[in-house]
Order: C-alpha cells, then sequence, then structure tokens
C-alpha cells in the first residue's frame, strides 16, 4: 500500500526566496550544491543585491557560482524533507541559507531552458485542489508543472501575469504552455527519488509531477 505524504506547512504559495548555486568539478562531471533561504527567511532585498556571484566562487573554492533567484513560489504546501547532504547553514554577506540540495549539471554548466535537470531535494511538494497551475507541456504531452516564479530575470513577473505568459516564451517545436485548475489536490514527493525539472527562458522553475 502506498503511504499518501503528510502535508507539514500550509500557505506557501507566494513566499519569497532565494538561491546560490555553487558548482563544483566531482568525479568528471560538474554538480551544484544549492544553498537557500527558505524556512529560513524571505530573501530581504536589500541583503540579496549586495551578493556578488565571483566573490562567493572565490570564498567558497567554486569553479563558478549562480545567484538563482529572487523567487516565488507557486505551489501551497510543503511536506517531508530529507536532506540529502548535510544541510549546513552558511552566511552570505549577512543573509543566512542552508544547504538544501545537489544539482547533477553533467558536463554543462549552464542550464538550458527547457532541458531536463536532475535535483536531489528530498522534499514533498504540495498544490491544492481548486487552485490554478501552469504548466509546461512537452510534444510527448508530459506536463511540467510550475513550482517557482523567478523575478531575477525579469522583475515585474508575479502570477498575476502567469495565465498569459505562454505568449511571452520562445517554446521549443511542439511544447505548450497551459494552465489549469486542479480538481484534486496534486503532491509531487522526491523523498527517495531525484526530482527531474527545467526552466523557461525566465528562469521560472517547473517539476515532473512523478
Amino acid at each position: 500500500m502506498t503511504t499518501k505524504p503528510v502535508r507539514l506547512i500550509d500557505n506557501m504559495r507566494g513566499v519569497r526566496y532565494g538561491e546560490v548555486l555553487a558548482v563544483f568539478a566531482r568525479d568528471g562531471k560538474l554538480q551544484a550544491e544549492v544553498y537557500g533561504t527558505q524556512m529560513l527567511n524571505d530573501c530581504p532585498q536589500e541583503l540579496w543585491q549586495t551578493l556578488v556571484a565571483d566573490d562567493i566562487a572565490r570564498e567558497m573554492g567554486a569553479l563558478f557560482v549562480k545567484l538563482n533567484g529572487p523567487r516565488h513560489w507557486v505551489l501551497d504546501g510543503l511536506g517531508t524533507k530529507v536532506a540529502p547532504v548535510e544541510p549546513v547553514l552558511r552566511d552570505f554577506n549577512g543573509l543566512t541559507m542552508r544547504r538544501i540540495a545537489l544539482v547533477d549539471l553533467g558536463n554543462t554548466p549552464q542550464a538550458t531552458p527547457y532541458t531536463e535537470r536532475k535535483v536531489d531535494r528530498g522534499a514533498v511538494f504540495f498544490w491544492d485542489a481548486g487552485k490554478q497551475v501552469y504548466e509546461l507541456v512537452n510534444p510527448d504531452g508530459v506536463a511540467y508543472v510550475m513550482q517557482a516564479l523567478c523575478i531575477g530575470v525579469d522583475p515585474s513577473i508575479s502570477e498575476a501575469m502567469l495565465p498569459s505568459l505562454g505568449s511571452r516564451l520562445t517554446l521549443p517545436e511542439g511544447w505548450s504552455y497551459r494552465t489549469r485548475i486542479l480538481d484534486e489536490e496534486l503532491a509531487v514527493d522526491t523523498t527517495s527519488t531525484v526530482a527531474t525539472v527545467l526552466q523557461d527562458e525566465f528562469e521560472n522553475s517547473y517539476t515532473l509531477p512523478y
């Protein structure tokens, strides 16, 4: 019998956070350690804007650093968190973050829009019944649901703009963007498997829901 994931935290939609991705060469491939402000603070802009990626990379001994965000959740709840790495706390110029995930980059350091990445995040995400979701659909009909919007590329993006986002996307051939209202709760459980994620050109993040 499959055990239904348990929701631990509600009211996450719209909550702001930011991440630092530090990229290292390990075992013949590139791997990013993800540090995030999730559940620690709301990534205050006055601190975020002081971060300099090159300075952080030198301090950490990383090949390079990507400042990922700021972002706002477009999901409704969180469940169990299984730390894939020791959840080390780190201060980035006064902004406290926790190491929360690993991203396998293979031999390609930069994320290409509409390209899958594997993320070891050990988490459960929930979207509520009756709420709107925003999805990218690939040529095979597989849908990826948006988990977070990014204001780092276009600061004007908000959830209110997401229903019309498809008109701004340069989608690969055969891809589409859609919105829909959920008939029932959607839970994505990656506590015992890696998550499959991708981004659009505005760095909004989507996850495969199984």
